[in-house]
């Protein structure tokens, strides 16, 4: 349970991919807030504390990055997930990891955990 005592917030559109990775995330001790919107990720990430984040980049046609844009303000860390692989980020985000579709746990303990 290398997740156990992580906060994660999870911003996810499709709701088949979101309960699947939320699972996942539980079932690794994560305590997980999944949400499905930007203007919802925007406000959590505003108004609680993340020891970690995944974004899907497109939500709705909406780009995750002012979400992201807050995190980091606050010093979270956190990454983007894709189902279209590597994707081109604005210069300011252009160093923060692309997960690709599907999830894989591995990838998501390295990332939550490393320093």
């Amino acid at each position: 349970m290398i997740l156990q005592g992580k906060r994660i917030l999870v911003v996810e559109d499709e709701p088949i991919i979101a309960f699947a990775l939320e699972d996942m995330l539980i079932e690794d001790g994560a305590d997980v807030i999944a949400v499905g919107s930007l203007q919802d990720g925007l406000a959590n990430a505003r108004d609680e504390r993340f020891d970690f984040a995944i974004l899907d980049i497109n939500l709705h046609g909406e780009k995750s990055y002012p979400i992201a844009h807050e995190l980091g303000r606050k010093g979270v860390k956190f990454v983007f997930a894709s189902g279209y692989g590597d994707a081109e980020h604005p210069s300011e985000l252009a160093h923060v990891t692309t997960l690709t579709k599907p999830y894989v746990l591995a990838e998501i303990r390295d990332m939550a955990v490393a320093g």
